[in-house]
C-alpha cells in the first residue's frame, strides 16, 4: 500500500542543537502509529514539522505524494492533516457547543464565508453530531473552562476533527487523565477515528496505552529514530528498554500482561 504520509531525510537544528536527525517515516492509510521517547527526544519537534509549526532545516515531508514543507499550519490543516495538543486548546469562557461552532466556522471560512453567522442549523447539526460521537453531549451547554480534564481532551480532539482530516496527530491524549479513565477515553477516541477511517499518529508516555491501541511504534532518542516496529517487537527492543521505557517498567508490564499483548479489536 502506498504511503499517505512520509518523512524523508528530515533534519531540524536550533543553532548547535540538533532536534531531529535523518528522520525517515512512512505511514500508510488507516495506520495507528504510537510515537514514544523521553522528554526532549524529538517527538514534538517531528509533529510540529509535519503540521507546519516548524520548518525543517532539510528534508522532505510528503502528503499524498506532494511535498508540504513550507506550507503554513492552516494550509496543512486544509490539506487534511490536523492535530490536538497536550494542553487542550479550547475557548474556556464559551460553552462546549459554542467551541465546536467556532471551530466549524474557522474550518469552513473562505473569504466572505468567514462573515457568515455561526448559529446556523447546518453547523448546529454538525456540532451536535460531534458531541455525540465523542461522548460529551451531556456537557453541551457547560462552560468549557469548567470541564473535567478528560472531557477537555475529548472536546479538543472533536474540535480537531471538524475539518474531517485524513491524518490526525495527537500529543499525549491521556496526559493528566486518571488511570481509571484513560482506557475509556481512548476507546471513545480510537473508536470514532477508526470508524471515520482516519490515520492516527500519537505521542504517548503511557506504555499501556501504546501497547493496547497502536499497530506500530516509532521510538525516538536524541532526535533520531531508534526503532520502528510493531508493539510486541518495539517494546522489547534493547534500545527502547534502555533509553525509553526502562528495564524495570518493561519487566513489570510483562508480569502484569498490560502492555505487550495483542489487541485486534483496537487495531485496523
Amino acid at each position: 500500500m502506498s504511503a499517505l504520509l512520509e518523512a524523508r531525510g528530515l533534519n531540524k537544528s536550533f543553532g548547535a542543537v540538533t532536534a531531529a536527525r535523518d528522520i525517515d517515516i512512512s505511514v500508510a492509510p488507516h495506520e495507528i502509529v504510537g510515537i514514544i521517547g523521553a522528554n526532549g527526544a524529538g517527538k514534538t519537534t517531528f509533529v510540529n514539522m509535519v503540521t507546519g509549526w516548524l520548518k525543517p532545516t532539510s528534508g522532505r515531508i510528503l502528503y499524498e505524494g506532494h511535498d508540504i514543507v513550507g506550507r503554513t499550519p492552516r494550509q496543512i490543516t486544509r490539506l487534511g492533516i490536523c492535530r490536538s495538543f497536550q494542553v487542550a486548546q479550547i475557548f474556556g469562557s464559551a460553552s462546549v457547543f459554542d467551541n465546536l461552532l467556532i471551530a466549524l466556522g474557522i474550518a469552513e471560512a473562505r473569504g466572505l464565508a468567514a462573515l457568515r453567522l455561526l448559529r446556523r442549523p447546518d453547523l448546529a447539526d454538525k456540532a451536535d453530531a460531534l458531541l455525540a460521537r465523542y461522548g460529551i453531549a451531556d456537557y453541551r451547554d457547560q462552560s468549557a473552562g469548567t470541564l473535567p480534564q478528560g472531557v477537555r481532551k475529548l472536546l479538543d480532539i472533536a474540535m480537531a476533527m471538524v475539518a474531517a482530516p485524513k491524518v490526525l496527530l495527537l500529543d499525549e491524549p491521556t496526559s493528566g487523565i486518571s488511570s481509571d479513565e484513560k482506557f475509556e477515553l481512548m476507546d471513545v477516541v480510537m473508536g470514532a477515528l477508526k470508524e471515520d477511517g482516519v490515520t492516527v499518529l500519537f505521542i504517548e508516555h503511557d506504555m499501556e496505552i501504546v501497547g493496547r491501541y497502536v499497530s506500530r511504534v516509532v521510538a525516538f532518542y536524541q532526535g533520531e529514530i531508534i526503532c520502528d516496529a510493531p508493539p510486541l517487537v518495539a517494546l522489547a527492543d534493547p534500545k527502547v528498554k534502555e533509553f525509553v521505557i526502562g528495564e524495570d517498567l518493561h519487566n513489570q508490564t510483562l508480569l502484569q500482561g498490560g502492555v505487550l499483548q495483542e489487541a485486534p479489536d483496537a487495531r485496523g
